[in-house]
């Protein structure tokens, strides 16, 4: 796909996102070390894992499985192998680390809603190389990004909330 804005993009489908991750870079940016390792409960992830792990589920989902560039551009560029949450919790990431990692995962979804076409979301990805269940629609992989992130910053709120500080507000 070009890199050009396409006027049939998709990014009004989805025109909150932006917002909702500059709430979740601005929660997270302010917050120390110790802060960071807050979790909703015991056994759930801290904070900082939970952070990450949206932020890389991006690449993967975005780069890996659709074939987007823009991996490289942020820390994950392993992120089919190795994403915070998932398969790291021995690393944990400060909030500058954090905010890059937002940063540049969300200029990939900022350049797919420019460039991802109505059209383009009935397209097929197969990846039955993988696993025979990894085959799907574009609409597949930017919904399920999407709702990866809204999920997510859910559970920041529960986090918050529990630390007894104020939530994010991904509508204001």
């Amino acid at each position: 796909m070009s890199d050009a804005v396409r006027s049939d993009a998709i990014r009004s489908a989805f025109a909150g996102w932006p917002t909702l991750n500059a709430v979740v870079r601005d929660a997270v940016a302010g917050l120390g070390d110790e802060e960071l390792t807050r979790a909703a409960r015991p056994g759930r992830w801290p904070l900082w894992a939970v952070v990450g792990h949206l932020a890389c589920q991006r690449v993967f989902w975005l780069c890996d499985f659709a074939g987007e560039e823009g991996a490289d551009t942020t820390p994950f560029t392993n992120a089919k192998w190795s994403c915070p949450g998932d398969e790291d919790l021995d690393h944990p990431l400060s909030a500058v680390q954090l905010v890059g990692a937002l940063d540049s995962t969300f200029a990939i979804v900022d350049r797919v809603l420019d460039t991802w076409s109505l059209d383009s979301l009935a397209e097929t990805i197969d990846h039955s190389d993988w696993d025979a269940d990894w085959v799907h629609t574009r609409g597949f992989v930017i919904d399920r990004v999407h709702s990866h992130d809204l999920w997510h910053a859910a559970e920041v709120n529960e986090i918050l909330t529990a630390a007894g500080w104020s939530p994010i507000d991904p509508w204001r």
